[in-house]
């Protein structure tokens, strides 16, 4: 719903529902359920494994996905689809607090999806220790003094993956929505550490971003990591520059609006204006349909926690972003009910993990009745 705080004057972000035309409406409450349905038992009959699992050999981190998306749709921690997903869950909790595949080098990644997933199931606090315990080791191996790296290292308050030896964007997102589930607000010390290295993957100069790329590519979006030499998977500008796009830098908004940013921040004004020159829905800007359901889910949950309804864009064009991604979303699913993309790339060649992220991207797509 609309939240009156992200209001910022003088941007072209128009936060309240504007009168679209009627065929913008089209797809109602039932078509909305009725994709979801088809969604949720395609993963029961096609997708779950005997033990409760999906795709099993990523090891917890997928079925955590696909788990928290099936609740966000109103299935319940005792539903059976559920309840198989959780216990299997709970094979993967260590003792030093984390939640992953034993001996492997994806800590963070696979703990904070779990702690989501937990998070969602905690109805009636019946994971409040594991969570507890999750939260205390994912701050535990937060790239910071611990690991030797103080501010002004480029490594400083990420999170990555083990085998890169560095941290990451994506990494720092999941590490922030984690936090944030398990209470944590933006005073606390792991997000503001957090937001440091959130600040430094951004294309632009600021007094929070001084590192060697913020100049040369100054659009205001964000790239991959700013460690270890810095990194986009969008690859460089002819000037050195790393070049922005769209999954990372609305995990780069999303992020700074859970550390607490208000609009009116320089940071965010300017990732607003990338967003309104990149809009769009049948690629993730400056990567084609590598990551495409991994952007449709990180772009739903950043404009959601930005509170806008309709979002004009560069060319003065409206667009209610919600009935826009379900049409997309339902345009695209697949007759058995699952989604999949043709790039494989990063796991979606899985529809598991596909059907997940785009029940997740759903979840904030619900029409009125």
């Amino acid at each position: 719903m609309l939240n009156p705080q992200f209001l910022p004057a003088g941007l072209l972000l128009i936060a309240l529902v504007a009168a679209l035309p009627a065929a913008a409406a089209e797809l109602d409450s039932k078509t909305y359920q009725q994709t979801v349905d088809r969604a949720i038992r395609f993963l029961r009959t096609k997708g779950q494994a005997p033990d409760g699992s999906y795709a099993a050999f990523t090891g917890p981190g997928v079925t955590a996905v696909v788990t928290t998306g099936i609740m966000r749709h109103g299935r319940s921690p005792g539903d059976p689809l559920v309840a198989r997903s959780l216990k299997y869950l709970e094979t993967f909790v260590r003792p030093d607090g984390g939640i992953y595949k034993k001996d492997n080098l994806y800590r963070n990644y696979e703990t904070c999806l779990a702690l989501l997933c937990f998070a969602e199931a905690n109805r009636d606090g019946r994971y409040d220790k594991l969570i507890k315990n999750a939260q205390a080791f994912l701050k535990g191996i937060q790239w910071d003094q611990d690991e030797g790296h103080n501010r002004s290292s480029y490594s400083f308050g990420g999170a990555g993956y083990g085998k890169h030896k560095r941290p990451d964007l994506s990494n720092t997102s999941f590490l922030i929505d984690a936090l944030r589930a398990a209470g944590s607000g933006p005073d606390d010390e792991a997000v503001k550490k957090a937001l440091v290295f959130v600040s430094r993957c951004q294309n632009l100069e600021t007094e929070h971003n001084t590192t060697k790329f913020s100049s040369k590519n100054p659009d205001g979006g964000f790239y991959y990591t700013v460690a270890a030499g810095g990194g986009s998977k969008a690859g460089q500008t002819p000037a050195g520059g790393l070049r922005s796009y769209g999954s990372m830098t609305y995990a780069g908004l999303k992020s700074m609006i859970y550390a607490g940013l208000q609009p009116d921040d320089p940071r965010v004004k300017a990732v607003v204006k990338w967003i309104q020159k990149h809009y769009g829905l049948d690629s993730n800007p400056g990567l084609g349909n590598a990551g495409l359901y991994y952007y449709y889910h990180t772009f739903a949950k950043a404009l959601d926690a930005m509170g806008l309804e309709v979002i004009e864009d560069a060319d003065g064009v409206k667009h209610n972003w919600r009935r826009e991604l379900l049409k997309e979303l339902v345009r695209r699913q697949r007759p058995d009910g699952s989604w999949i993309n043709k790039n494989a790339r990063w796991l979606e060649g899985d529809p598991s993990l596909v059907t997940g992220y785009a029940l997740l991207a759903l979840s904030y797509c619900r029409p009125e009745e």
